[in-house]
């Protein structure tokens, strides 16, 4: 059984007794029990579980009982606090004191008490203390008893939960660091600091040796292994040796390759997670794993020139699929990126979605889209694209094949059908490694995501003098015509997966144009998810005391806690002062 961390919700209530808290206990406590159905039916663990809740035992309207609540919430392992109240209570005496829990209040807008009154105190006692919480307040007057949640409320919890909840998953768990820093690429290089004190994570390495000496000393599940290459062997089609002749490859090297980086995806996996097995196979040690939530595996350059490339196993294991059947994603960035690595893992506990891994690699102006195909882009791509590609490690579920009333989609993956899987499958292909890059061979995935997905791409940055930042940009994928697609595509690598991405553009600052946003990427990753999902993240970074550098989101879906307000009119300048002044959640 995952343990998995709760929402709580604290029911709080008038404590004056006598007729007042009387006549309110049974409309503040189905005021609790009506979220806590809106959470267990709208939200779901990474395994697909439902999201449980817990609610205090009695109304709270003083200390003592937010005390019992607060012991209550610590045994059942809450994570997200959230008190809901339809009238006026003591604020600072029914408060949640928790620092670290991330916190929010539903005052009901109502004209027979009120709760929002109760709300506006509450907030001001959170501000005032240092612990911030978001207010939730309904635009729409709403009569004493009506158990509906509006669209607009309803919007907000459920933004709060998944950015609590992300929080909550994330702490006590493992970023696992296999090898070191690729290729100079700076996000390898761990910062221990930041893991600790804005996540709430350790760090734990490995060398790269580690996947060697365990190959060789077979520390794997033989059973499993065989089960593995059978599958492998059916579902994932061998493509095109596009190398030099003379570099080319025996059929017997290539068919080793693939035992080898089978091998090397069961060890990755179990090196994150554990394997049980291997303590019956006389590896106890091995058999722990590193409590791994995500993971990076530095592969270039000491690994590849001379050992198969990682890209099948991080490919495999960022997907919903393998020989198992449909399991949840493992977040595994290439090039042990770990500033990659978490963003992938923000989009992922965001959304239950694999993530596609690439590089922000070019901006094609429509002009040098028709000076070297010959084609004018138009619709969605009128002003141009970006292509994002990376060596072969992107997700499966990238591809476009799941579909959603006929559109392409990413799902979590229990709703992923068997037909879905097989599309995904068939439509990725596996080149032999490109041997100038990877000397030491191995398998890159090649497919080209399918067109009009909503898509957000987002990274996360270090930045001397201000700590970590994130950014974001919500787009689409697009297609282009066939023959362009070739032209374009082969520019670059042609075994490697292809992402044409427009993002939303504002005509203003990073978002100006596509351009701009190419020219305002802070490194030379990003982080995919399906679905727009910009607030979210805003919500999330904030809880974590990150300012957002870079957005497209709309105003009116931006959702930060009440203090921010305090730092300013314009919002991401207050972001930063908020941030700055409140520190890291874990400091």
């Amino acid at each position: 059984m995952n343990k998995y961390p709760k929402i709580g919700i604290r029911p709080i209530i008038d404590g004056r007794l006598g007729g007042i808290r009387e006549s309110l206990e049974d409309t503040t406590m189905k005021m609790a029990q009506d979220v806590a159905a809106l959470f267990q039916s709208e939200l779901r663990y990474p395994d697909g579980s439902p999201v449980q809740c817990v609610i205090a035992d009695s109304c709270i309207g003083g200390v003592q009982e937010a005390a019992d609540c607060a012991e209550k919430f610590d045994v059942e392992n809450v994570g997200v606090s959230l008190s809901v109240t339809p009238c006026w209570c003591y604020g600072s005496e029914t408060m949640d004191m928790n620092p670290l829990i991330p916190k929010a209040i539903w005052g009901f807008n109502g004209t027979e008490r009120p709760g929002a009154v109760y709300l506006a105190a509450t907030l001001a006692a959170h501000n005032q203390k240092g612990l911030p919480a978001f207010g939730i307040y309904g635009e729409d007057v709403q009569d004493m008893g009506d158990r509906a949640i509006p669209d607009d409320v309803k919007n907000k919890l459920l933004t709060f939960a998944k950015a609590g909840l992300a929080v909550s998953l994330m702490r006590g768990k493992s970023y696992l660091a296999i090898g070191s820093v690729s290729m100079g690429i700076v996000g390898s290089i761990v910062d221990p600091d930041f893991f600790q004190s804005y996540l709430g994570m350790r760090n734990e390495y490995v060398d790269s040796s580690e996947v060697l000496r365990r190959i060789q000393l077979n520390i794997y599940d033989q059973e499993e292994y065989g089960k593995a290459l059978s599958w492998t062997k059916k579902y994932c089609l061998e493509g095109d040796d596009f190398n030099q002749k003379h570099k080319v490859k025996s059929r017997e090297d290539k068919d080793k390759d693939w035992e080898f980086v089978v091998k090397m995806t069961l060890i990755i996996r179990d090196l994150m997670i554990g394997n049980k097995k291997l303590k019956d196979m006389g590896f106890a040690e091995e058999a722990h794993g590193h409590h791994a939530l995500v993971s990076g595996f530095q592969g270039q350059r000491q690994w590849t020139d001379f050992l198969p490339n990682g890209d099948f196993s991080e490919a495999l294991l960022n997907s919903s699929f393998d020989w198992n059947g449909k399991r949840a994603p493992y977040m595994v960035a290439t090039e042990n990126d770990a500033l990659n690595g978490v963003s992938m893992l923000f989009n992922y506990l965001l959304t239950n979605k694999a993530q596609i891994f690439a590089d922000v690699r070019t901006f094609w102006s429509p002009e040098a889209v028709e000076r070297v195909s010959g084609w004018k882009p138009d619709g969605v791509a009128k002003n141009g694209f970006i292509h994002l590609i990376n060596s072969g490690a992107a997700t499966l579920d990238g591809t476009g094949k799941q579909k959603l009333h006929g559109e392409s989609v990413m799902k979590p993956f229990w709703e992923i059908t068997d037909a879905e899987v097989d599309a995904c499958l068939e439509a990725t292909t596996w080149h032999p490694a490109n041997l100038d890059y990877f000397r030491g061979g191995g398998y890159s995935s090649k497919f080209l995501t399918e067109g009009g997905m909503p898509v957000t791409m987002c990274r996360l940055n270090l930045v001397k003098g201000i700590g970590p930042v994130l950014q974001l940009a919500e787009g689409w994928t697009v297609e282009l015509p066939e023959n362009v697609n070739k032209l374009l595509d082969e520019r670059t690598d042609r075994t490697w997966p292809t992402t044409w991405f427009v993002p939303k553009t504002t005509g203003r600052g990073a978002f100006r144009d596509v351009y701009s946003v190419m020219a305002a990427w802070g490194s030379n990753h990003g982080a995919i998810s399906h679905g727009h999902i910009g607030a979210d993240l805003i919500a999330l970074a904030a809880m974590l005391r990150i300012p957002v550098c870079m957005h497209n989101v709309e105003e009116d879906k931006i959702f930060r806690p009440s203090a921010w307000n305090a730092f300013g009119m314009d919002g991401e300048g207050a972001d930063y002062r908020a941030c700055a002044s409140y520190g890291p959640l874990y400091k």
